[in-house]
């Protein structure tokens, strides 16, 4: 009885007031719903198939399904992180787990491909206000360089619930329990959500009072929302119903609202009016360096994975848990080096640290891609290359995070999360179109795909990842010092 009313009245406390216990319990709760969030635009590739013979749905309708999860995600989510520094974080991310077990019900439960189109946007809206408000909540929990070990983890999650996403999808829907099929995929996150609700409301602490009363720029959230969902959505078609000058058009109307937006946030920021982003943000070093080279790391990252799971199928005729299993080596080594190495070694390297990660992460993906290309689907040579790929992956991805936002003030810490993951939601889309137009384009669509289109499509990912080594060298070589709130470079 006693431990249930501290846990419960450690919601009413501010941040700094809670023990080591109760902020352990407040981030695991985090960590659930970046799970539900990241799994679940993953986590419906495996189901495609068993959905459209379900629906009867169009290739289209498939797209869709796909599409409009991260969209609205990608939309919103700056929308997201200012709602959260105005009303507060815990109000916004129990309200949006809440939407997204609703939205999963509801996934789970459409009759036509239209009714799932429709409840997977309502999935990316839930997500886009719960989303910024994970990395708020931490930065609000643990001092700057507390963050490396904990922040380091989100990058940790993000990749292996990428990786198993598709695997416990395709066991969900062997198992087929109830007879429910690749329904199951949703309605496992209804109990999941449930937990991550309840465990919420008795763990999160409420925001300090400095972060309530700030206002909403509607017109500017409406500008940034419809630009960056227009570019999205030229990217994420510009492979399918879009042709090149379609899509280019499309990038060209996204990138004028989201200017628009900027210039009207600049002109309030300096009346002291409210803004949908904060652009005293990008004066400081390490938020806009750490920002370029989160969005270089996400282009390359999910290009890589991309074309590396399509070789393995298309080219080898490997079946997708095949696959999805060779991955494993890939989530050791990422766990590897965010669990293990970044706590350890970033406070001593500092960004000597994720620039060497991205040097690994370089040489595994060269000796990857060249074993694809020449015929292997196994062996201890692919293990060592996917494993050392790995670890190269969580020493350049887990510090950015916490770097990115080492100097941001805790009044705009969901705006600097939210920021932070659309910068990372257009690089995943980058990814897709750049490293995908040279691996299917450049390649070819023949048997010979892996020899021809792996080169192209891997000197893509090479350059992406040398962005994001240089923009890691371009960070302050004092990463977890005193707070640089304004710097020059």
């Amino acid at each position: 009885m006693a431990t249930d009313q501290h846990a419960a009245s450690s919601a009413q406390r501010q941040p700094h007031e809670l023990d080591e216990r109760q902020k352990s319990l407040a981030f695991f709760t985090v960590l659930i719903a970046v799970v539900l969030e990241v799994a679940d635009s993953t986590i419906i590739n495996t189901a495609l198939p068993a959905i459209r013979s379900g629906l009867d749905a169009s290739a289209a309708a498939m797209q869709w399904i796909v599409a409009g999860y991260l969209l609205a995600l990608g939309a919103l989510l700056l929308l997201g992180g200012r709602l959260g520094d105005a009303f507060g974080h815990r109000r916004l991310f129990l309200g949006g787990v809440a939407g997204f077990i609703i939205a999963s019900a509801l996934c789970g439960l459409a009759q036509t491909p239209t009714q799932l189109v429709v409840a997977r946007i309502l999935q990316g809206s839930a997500g886009a206000m719960m989303g910024p408000q994970t990395m708020a909540i931490v930065q609000l929990l643990y001092t700057p360089l507390e963050r490396v070990a904990r922040l380091a983890w989100f990058g940790m999650i993000i990749g292996l619930a990428a990786i198993v996403g598709p695997i416990v999808g395709g066991l969900l829907i062997e198992l087929n329990l109830f007879g429910l099929g690749w329904r199951l995929i949703f309605l496992i996150n209804l109990p999941i959500g449930l937990f991550a609700l309840l465990l919420g409301r008795s763990t999160l602490p409420r925001a300090d009072a400095a972060h309530h009363g700030l206002a909403i720029d509607l017109v500017g959230a409406a500008l940034f929302a419809a630009g960056f969902g227009i570019m999205l959505l030229a990217l994420i078609q510009s492979e399918g119903q879009l042709d090149w000058r379609a899509a280019l058009l499309l990038l060209g109307t996204g990138l004028v609202l989201v200017t628009l937006g900027w210039r009207r946030a600049t002109r309030r920021s300096a009346a002291g009016q409210a803004v949908m982003v904060e652009p005293t943000l990008f004066a400081l070093r390490s938020f806009r360096w750490g920002l370029i080279a989160s969005m270089a790391f996400t282009s390359a990252s999910i290009g890589f994975l991309m074309i590396f799971a399509v070789s393995l199928q298309q080219g080898l005729g490997l079946d997708p848990l095949g696959t999805a299993l060779i991955h494993i080596p890939f989530g050791l080594g990422v766990m590897a080096g965010v669990g293990f190495l970044v706590p350890r070694l970033l406070p001593r390297m500092g960004r000597v640290l994720p620039m060497i990660g991205g040097t690994v992460m370089t040489i595994g993906i060269t000796v990857v891609l060249t074993l694809i290309g020449g015929g292997a689907d196994r062996g201890a040579a692919l293990i060592a290359a996917l494993g050392l790929a790995g670890i190269g992956f969580g020493t350049l991805s887990g510090p950015l995070g916490p770097i990115a936002v080492s100097d941001v003030a805790r009044v705009h810490a969901g705006t600097a999360s939210a920021t932070l993951r659309t910068a990372q939601q257009i690089g995943g889309a980058f990814g897709i179109a750049l490293v995908g137009t040279a691996y299917f384009s450049l390649g070819g669509q023949d048997p010979a795909m892996p020899l021809q289109g792996l080169l192209p499509g891997g000197i893509t990912v090479a350059l992406l990842l040398a962005i994001a080594t240089f923009s890691v060298s371009r960070l302050p070589a004092d990463l977890f010092g005193k707070r640089r709130h304004s710097q020059a470079d």
